[in-house]
């Protein structure tokens, strides 16, 4: 799987999404070294699409608001780098 190429780690909240403030100290260093972020699903998408960090979201389009944010249709997969 991914993890033998990457490191995978949990946020440290059980908040949806990654709201930073709430995730723990050990996540916000791996996050602020990481030349890379690739995260999954849409609450990530956005509670993260505004941080100036290079991020790819991978998540499936739930809503209509989110698929046109990203240009898809309700229920198409998409990956989309910021």
């Amino acid at each position: 799987g991914i993890n033998k190429a990457a490191k995978i780690t949990s946020s440290g909240s059980d908040a949806p999404g990654t709201i930073l403030k709430y995730c723990s100290p050990e996540f916000m260093e791996l996050y602020q070294e990481a030349e890379l972020i690739i995260s999954k699903g849409q609450g990530n998408y956005e509670s993260l699409s505004e941080e100036d960090k290079s991020i790819f979201f991978l998540f499936r389009a739930k809503c209509q608001v989110i698929a046109e944010d990203v240009g898809c249709k309700v229920g198409d997969m998409v990956l989309v780098g910021r």
